[in-house]
């Protein structure tokens, strides 16, 4: 686990803050979508649910990816935020970690949203960077 700071957590958790996912497939093409639902834990991983989409086949066939969280908008070249970089750990189609994921998603953006969820994915965080680095 890397070392995270407070202001990691807060800002990759603040409600109704949205991040960037990006993945590759294993032939490398590249694929970015925002994000909601995912949510860093106090273990050091980051977990997210998502739906039958191209983020979700990549990291099936690739399992490294990197999550952008900004604390404000509109962003600037001051913007406090990150970039979490991901090692999946697992991909859980069924059990707590998904079912956990839906309720969360549920309760947040309602039933709906919930039901698109096909995955939830556990991460590792192998590196933490800012958003601009001076030096």
């Amino acid at each position: 686990m890397v070392d995270m700071n407070k202001e990691v957590f807060e800002i990759a958790n603040k409600p109704g803050r949205i991040g960037i996912l990006a993945t590759a497939s294993k032939q490398g093409k590249p694929n970015v979508a925002y994000f909601g639902s995912p949510r860093l834990m106090e273990d050091g991983t980051l977990v997210m649910g998502l739906g039958n989409n191209q983020s979700l086949k990549n990291l099936e066939e690739n399992p490294k990816a990197v999550f952008f969280t900004i604390g404000k908008s509109p962003v600037t070249f001051n913007t406090p935020g990150y970039r979490l970089y991901l090692d999946v750990r697992e991909i859980q189609k069924t059990g707590p970690i998904i079912d956990g994921v839906k309720a969360k998603i549920s309760e947040f953006a309602g039933a709906q949203a919930a039901k698109m969820i096909v995955a939830g994915v556990v991460f590792d965080i192998s590196d933490i960077r800012t958003l601009i680095e001076t030096g």
